[in-house]
Formats: C-alpha cells, sequence, structure tokens
C-alpha cells in the first residue's frame, strides 16, 4: 500500500470527546466517509465516562494539548523556543498579536493559547499532512488556531456557534474575523450578527444548520394526536442559566393549578441541578418530576418515544449567553413530539410558530404553560405541528445534505489544499 498523501484538515477543539457535542462528532464522521482525513487537536482530555456511539467510528487521529499553563511550563518553553529559533519572524508577529490581544482582555489564557499553538506546531504539526486549521467554537479553540496559523503560515478558519460568539468581548472576535480565511455558522441568526460585526472586512461568513441523522430519529410509536393523562412532558438541557428551566417548572406549576396531570422528565446536568432539585420540592412538583442526569443519545431517543411533549424555555443569560438552535429541538420535530419553545435567538428559525410549534415570551410562564396546554389538548393543532415539523427537519435538516453543503463550504474556503 502506498503512502496516504491526502491532504489533511487539523481540527482544533476545546475537548474531545464531549457528550453534549455530537455535532461536531457527527461532522467529523461525515468529513470522513465523504473521503477527508481529519487530525485532531483537543485542548483537554474528555471529562465523561461514556461517549456516543459515532464517536467509537470516527478514525481521525487525536493529540491532546497540554491543558493548564503552569505545570507543563517547561514543555510549552522549550518547543516554543525551538520554534523561535527556526522561524524568529512568525514568531515575532505571533508575539505582537498576541501582545494586542493581552492588552484588551488582560487574561493570562491569552498567553497559555500562544504556547499551546506553539506547541502544536512545533511538536504536533511536522509530517501531520495538515494543511488547514479549523476550530470549533469561536472563543479559545480559535485564539488556538490563529495564533497556530500565525505560527506555521497555514491558514485557519473557525465555526462559530453561541456562548462562544455572544460572550466575546466583540473586538477580539472582529480581530480574529478578519484574519480568518472564513467563518461558518450554525443559525442566520449569528450570520447576521457576525456580518455586522465584520463590517468592511471581506471574509465570507456562511450559514449551516446543525443536521441530524434522520435514521436515528424515526419513532417507532405511532403520532399521539389524543395523549391521555398522565402527559408525559419532556426537556433535554444542561442546567444553566441560558436554558430557562426555571420557567419551565413555574409553567408546569400553572399547569398542575389547572388541573392537568402530567410527568415531567428533565435529562441533563449543569451548575444549577441543586437549585432546580430545590425549586422543584419548592412548587411542589417532586413527586411529577424525573430528574435523570447525563444520559447516551440512545436513551434520549427512548424517552422521546414515550413523551407527549418537548418544552424549553431558553432565554438570555445575564452575560449575553444564549442558544442557537437546540439540536434537541430538531430532534423532537423529527420524532413528532410537538414543541414548545421561547422566541430567542434563532429558536424561531425552526420553530414557526403555529405552524411548527408554538412560542412564547421568554421568562414568561403563564404564556409558556398556554402554549404547552394547547399543543397536549388541541388534536388539530397536534396533527398540523407534527406533520409540519417533521417535514420542516427532513427539507432543512438532514444532516446529510448539510454535511456535504458544509463540505462545500471547507472546499470554497481552500481547507483541503488545492
Amino acid at each position: 500500500m502506498g503512502k496516504d498523501t491526502r491532504p489533511v484538515l487539523g481540527m482544533v477543539l476545546k475537548g474531545y470527546p464531549r457528550i453534549s457535542e455530537t455535532f461536531i462528532s457527527n461532522e467529523i464522521l461525515s468529513l470522513e466517509r465523504m473521503g477527508q482525513k481529519v487530525h485532531i487537536f483537543s485542548m483537554r482530555e474528555p471529562r465523561e465516562r461514556f461517549t456516543h456511539k459515532s464517536v467509537q467510528a470516527i478514525r481521525a487521529r487525536v493529540d491532546y494539548l497540554p491543558e493548564t499553563l503552569l505545570e507543563p511550563l517547561p514543555l510549552f518553553l522549550r518547543h516554543n523556543a525551538l520554534l523561535w529559533l527556526k522561524a524568529p519572524r512568525r514568531y515575532q508577529k505571533a508575539l505582537a498579536l498576541t501582545g494586542r490581544r493581552f492588552a484588551r482582555s488582560r487574561k493570562s489564557a491569552t498567553i497559555k493559547h500562544l504556547l499551546q499553538a506553539g506547541y502544536l506546531v512545533h511538536a504536533l504539526l511536522p509530517g501531520s499532512g495538515v494543511c488547514h486549521l479549523h476550530a470549533h467554537f469561536a472563543h479559545s479553540p480559535t485564539s488556538v488556531a490563529m495564533f497556530a496559523s500565525a505560527l506555521s503560515g497555514l491558514p485557519f478558519s473557525f465555526f462559530a456557534h453561541a456562548k462562544d460568539i455572544y460572550t466575546t468581548d466583540p473586538a477580539q472576535l472582529k480581530e480574529k474575523i478578519t484574519k480568518a480565511r472564513f467563518v461558518a455558522t450554525c443559525t442566520g441568526y449569528n450570520q447576521e450578527y457576525l456580518k455586522k460585526l465584520a463590517g468592511r472586512f471581506s471574509t465570507p461568513v456562511r450559514k449551516v444548520y446543525h443536521g441530524i441523522d434522520l435514521s436515528l430519529f424515526d419513532p417507532k410509536s405511532g403520532q399521539r394526536l389524543n395523549p391521555k393523562p398522565p402527559y408525559r412532558i419532556f426537556s433535554v438541557a444542561r442546567m444553566v442559566e441560558k436554558k430557562g428551566l426555571p420557567t419551565v417548572f413555574r409553567a408546569l406549576k400553572i399547569l398542575e393549578e389547572r388541573g392537568m396531570d402530567f410527568i415531567y422528565t428533565l435529562i441533563g446536568s449543569g451548575e444549577l441541578k441543586e437549585s432546580m432539585r430545590a425549586l422543584s420540592i419548592v412548587l411542589g412538583l417532586a413527586d411529577r418530576t424525573r430528574f435523570l442526569g447525563t444520559r447516551p443519545h440512545e436513551e434520549v431517543i427512548q424517552e422521546y418515544e414515550k413523551s407527549d411533549l418537548f418544552v424549553l424555555g431558553c432565554q438570555i443569560a445575564r452575560n449575553g449567553d444564549r442558544d442557537g438552535i437546540p439540536n434537541v429541538l430538531v430532534e423532537s420535530l423529527a420524532m413528532g413530539v410537538p414543541v414548545a419553545a421561547t422566541r430567542v435567538s434563532a429558536i424561531p428559525e425552526l420553530i414557526v410558530n403555529g405552524e411548527t410549534g408554538l412560542l412564547a415570551p421568554p421568562e414568561d410562564p403563564e404564556a409558556l404553560a398556554n402554549a404547552m396546554e394547547r399543543l397536549l389538548l388541541d388534536p388539530e393543532l397536534r396533527e398540523r405541528v407534527i406533520q409540519k415539523g417533521k417535514e420542516k427537519v427532513a427539507r432543512e435538516f438532514d444532516h446529510k445534505a448539510l454535511s456535504r453543503e458544509l463540505m462545500e463550504v471547507y472546499r470554497a474556503g481552500g481547507a483541503f489544499g488545492k
């Protein structure tokens, strides 16, 4: 067998694998199935005890960068000093870039990202065949990719998602956009923001939705047009501020006060886990609520099968963090489970009010409760949103079609060489 000389796409990730980032592992797997070689550079080791099955099928090499600054400092300094000796002009330009960014942020992470990039370029890039660096998330992974680009001369690009966009200093983010070969993002809402931020600079900003593998979301049970109590209400969410779970619990309390019988299942974990448990007790909903923690994708699909309604109360967090289009909403529609959600960020690009689901204003429990009640009790509405939701997902969120679209974005941006 001859040596594999295909150009390699270097993927810079915050962590790999991560249970909450199936869209990234799905993308990598799709690229490999279309013949593209990928080399993963992860900024930290995995922190979960299990992974999704899609990760097990990925063949990409994975190298982990030293995660902290102080303990691996001798290793960082050795590789960065050797790189400076080999390419002094490039390193001086990277230092100037680091200085500008540190002056804005005053964060030691800027220094760490330069040192990580130097280690990547000197210790991991040689002989890898990587011809382009692409980062997922616009914050630290893109910082490493940008510095690695400056140090190596390779072009870079990045995929911006949600928190990484809206909690990043606009001046820092604009600089990344202007230096990137291209930028991709997962919603039209994000695309407009990034284009406006870029201003007169001509870096292409492409929108590619995160799709789902429709073959995995084929409901075995029939469409529940006339569900019976106790209604099964379902959420999948990290327990963080932007998910708006207090709004969901207060909406559930309103339904209970109206005499509706239900069981609420919540899959996910996070920093607000204990406060959500406490809130369920205060509201008298503990006996109706199942906290299942983090679960593999296969178990999540089983819960969709049992559910009559999916609900999410997304909001803009105090630090500006917000969702794009949560993948769980796409999955719900594919599974024929009606969705009640909030009118935040790009969610209306998927949940068209009255057509593919119902929307309520954020932080408005009564409006969300009204939407939930209608979707549970109105069979004509349920039939319409179930059908229209499935059609929209099949038309706009088919992972196979979107993978080909993303491949063209990469190709147009020169990510696979000439």
